[in-house]
């Protein structure tokens, strides 16, 4: 049952729905208590929120509902903070998660949701859990404590079922996936985003749009991989109008932001522009370059949205030189969604590019320098002493075999790396 004013609707098949057009306090408590039942709730809450009114308001409504509260995960997800959150979960006997911040709390809440569910108490039992749950996800216990996010990013992992914990005795991010994984509600309140931190904020943005960028440049697109669905449905064309879709939302709604971060109609619109990019992923599509490299920044201290600001550009431009007609089609498609606003295409235009001679490369590296975010390697402090090690990594995650053109060995990626170290001069 929906209250007055609020929206309601489902994000994803079978989950999570979301909730806006409410005060995430009211929404969440109406949810908690009609929806779930819930009694003994857990809070997890970022240290920045949790010295906020936000989070009073949040524990207030909530009153004794509360079982426990978690203040803050360490980015990237430490495995050893996993484990802390299961064995609370599991002792205190939550009925209910709730996240009130950004995307390492949501991937902190999936998996040590699924951890708690099958026992996993250890590091080791963590890593076979992920080694299980890979070739046969019904050998183990589905998640049993149902989840709310409320997130204050545009990271979108509340809307997948796949979450990821890093092994700092190793600096690996291992990926766990399984299908009750993820949240049943996501609660969207404009209002509440304002005080995030503008780069955090804006960055977080970008990884939407790598969502869309590397998503319409899928070799899902290609001629037979994508396919048709039942019905004689065009599931390639189904999945390039969510994906155009969330770019029509996220590109002009990012610059107003930088320029108005008061405007919460456009913080809105990159709420909803998250959801159409997963929406179009969801269906099949698989990431490239720029996300397979991007995993292994992320253990270097590198947050996930700046990692799409000075990875995205360099992959774009990569494939571009190294790929043939359709990598130019796909890319060129890409561009379109660029140029159709006219708030971006005025933007691309101050920075000296032109519809006829600018490559999605140069398109993305504009929109990052327009948004005032780190735009190569250098700027988020990696230098060239790194590139090798991440190369080796890279050649490991699930992301490069996928990427639009066939990457074989680490020196292609060292390639990339080459490209994105340093600013490069922007083509007109």
């Amino acid at each position: 049952m929906t209250l007055s004013g609020e929206t309601y609707f489902q994000a994803m098949e079978p989950k999570p729905y979301v909730s806006t057009g409410l005060p995430f306090e009211q929404a969440c408590k109406h949810h908690a208590v009609e929806s779930f039942g819930a009694s003994r709730i857990y809070i997890i809450v970022s240290k920045t929120i949790s010295k906020t009114q936000d989070f009073t308001a949040l524990w207030e409504t909530l009153g004794d509902r509360v079982a426990g509260v978690r203040y803050g995960i360490t980015p990237h997800v430490p495995g050893t903070e996993v484990l802390e959150l299961a064995r609370d979960l599991a002792s205190l006997r939550a009925d209910l998660l709730v996240t009130l911040g950004a995307g390492s709390l949501t991937d902190a809440a999936k998996v040590a949701v699924f951890a708690a569910a099958n026992s996993a108490f250890t590091l080791e039992a963590l890593d076979e859990l992920h080694a299980r749950a890979q070739p046969d996800p019904a050998a183990l216990k589905g998640c049993s404590i149902p989840t709310i996010n409320i997130p204050t990013s545009l990271s979108g992992g509340e809307y997948n079922p796949s979450g990821g914990a890093t092994d700092f005795r190793s600096h690996r991010k291992t990926s766990f996936q399984h299908p009750t994984m993820g949240a049943q509600l996501v609660i969207l309140d404009p209002a509440l985003t304002v005080s995030t931190p503008e780069r955090v904020w804006l960055s977080s943005g970008m990884r939407a749009v790598d969502h869309c960028v590397e998503g319409l440049c899928s070799t899902f697109f290609r001629p037979g991989e994508g396919g048709g669905g039942g019905g004689g449905v065009d599931i390639q064309a189904v999945v390039e109008k969510y994906l155009i879709k969330g770019l029509s939302l996220l590109l002009p709604a990012l610059l107003v932001t930088k320029q108005r971060p008061e405007d919460l109609d456009a913080r809105r619109d990159e709420m909803l522009g998250v959801i159409e990019a997963l929406r179009g992923n969801k269906l099949g599509v698989k990431m490239g370059a720029s996300h397979g490299i991007g995993h292994q920044l992320g253990p270097l201290g590198v947050g996930h949205g700046e990692i799409s600001c000075v990875m995205l550009p360099s992959v774009l431009r990569w494939n571009r030189e190294h790929g043939d007609a359709w990598v130019e089609k796909r890319q060129e498609k890409m561009l379109e969604a660029f140029w159709a606003s006219s708030t971006v295409a005025e933007t691309l235009k101050r920075s000296g590019l032109s519809r006829e001679t600018a490559g999605a490369g140069d398109a993305v590296a504009a929109f990052v320098a327009a948004l005032g975010l780190p735009t190569c390697l250098q700027d988020v402090g990696i230098g060239r002493e790194r590139l090798e090690g991440l190369a080796e990594s890279a050649m490991t995650d699930r992301d490069i075999p996928t990427n639009p053109v066939a990457i074989r060995d680490k020196e292609q990626v060292l390639q990339i790396l080459e490209m994105a170290l340093e600013r490069p001069a922007v083509k007109q």
